[in-house]
């Protein structure tokens, strides 16, 4: 059962008491249970969040709430779906064309702005969830998910391809020594992918491990990981630099696509989830607690800033009037100064 390496695989969404929710969810039905309408789904446990080019923002999270926001993030509506499942990421080609990923290797698609979603791919014997989704300008989608699992959909093609991500070495630099209960660890969880605006693709996932494609996800290479704890964000600021972030406040960064990492001092011990750059240019990196870590530099450094109610963050998007920050306490739009 996929709860069995839950604390290493699913620490992203580790936000206090609501652990269980996340790490080892009810079996479903076979077949798929629409979401029910919730008044206070703003409120509930949101995971993901993305802007479409033209500022519209999504957010996703359990019991299949989605949730729309045309204003910049001061109303929320919600969006009716085909499953009620934990949603764990969501992500759009352009203002009309999305994709969602969860649990029950669940992905839907919109054509029309998120007014009404189609399952593309659900499979809930299968018991494991996709992770994280990445959407190409040329319509090429990429999700990851727990044991290596990687489903790809080209254009013309709307359907995905299902299978198990295989990465040669890199045989030019040695990994470190991976924690020891990880060792033998052959199919670790994937957590969370990134594009980079040359359209290589970087993956971070369990126990350290993090992986490059520079062909849209038809080849991959394993690249040398400086920690053996796992990571749970991935963001790449420019073509050769990627910031990866996870257990304990650690944050690396590569200014070579991931040959060689920096840690970077984060002033945090919590789990570090979610990370964005800003149109201004400034780097945020969100975690657990309520802490928000902003870096002037491309990340280079940060400083910590922390949200009042002290609940959990798990994404943080830019959005048209702000960043956008979800997690344990739903969704809102972050107040910071004025960017340099």
């Amino acid at each position: 059962m996929i709860c069995d390496r839950a604390p290493s695989g699913y620490s992203r969404w580790a936000l206090g008491a609501f652990l269980a929710l996340l790490f080892c969810v009810a079996m479903a039905a076979e077949e798929p249970v629409p979401a029910a309408p919730a008044r206070l789904a703003s409120r509930s446990l949101l995971t993901s969040v993305t802007a479409t080019p033209s500022g519209l923002l999504f957010v996703a999270g359990e019991r299949g709430h989605v949730l729309i926001s045309r204003d910049g993030g001061e109303h929320w509506v919600q969006s009716a779906l085909p499953v009620d499942v934990l949603l764990t990421g969501v992500c759009f080609v352009d203002d009309h064309v999305g994709y969602l990923v969860g649990h029950d290797e669940t992905i839907l698609a919109t054509v029309d702005s998120g007014d009404t979603w189609r399952i593309a791919h659900f499979s809930a014997e299968s018991g494991q969830p996709f992770l994280d989704v990445n959407c190409a300008a040329d319509g090429s989608v990429l999700a990851v998910g727990a044991y290596m699992t990687l489903a790809v959909s080209r254009p013309p093609a709307k359907n995905f391809q299902i299978g198990e991500m295989a990465a040669a070495p890199l045989q030019t630099v040695h990994h470190v020594a991976r924690m020891d209960d990880d060792a033998e660890l052959e199919q670790p969880h994937l957590n969370a992918i990134a594009r980079a605006s040359n359209g290589v693709v970087y993956v971070a996932g369990e126990a350290g491990h993090l992986y490059r494609s520079e062909d849209e996800g038809r080849h991959w290479i394993s690249l040398p990981s400086p920690y053996g704890g796992s990571f749970f964000s991935v963001l790449a600021l420019d073509d050769s630099t990627v910031l990866v972030s996870g257990l304990r406040g650690h944050i690396y960064r590569s200014i070579d696509r991931g040959l060689h990492w920096l840690q970077i001092e984060s002033g945090t011990d919590v789990l570090l989830d979610g990370a964005a750059r800003l149109t201004d240019g400034r780097v945020l990196v969100v975690g657990l607690a309520g802490v928000v870590l902003v870096s002037d530099d491309l990340g280079q450094s940060f400083r910590r800033l922390q949200m009042s109610d002290r609940k959990g963050l798990a994404a943080v998007a830019n959005g048209p009037k702000g960043p956008i920050v979800v997690g344990e306490n739903g969704v809102h739009r972050l107040q910071l100064e004025s960017g340099k």
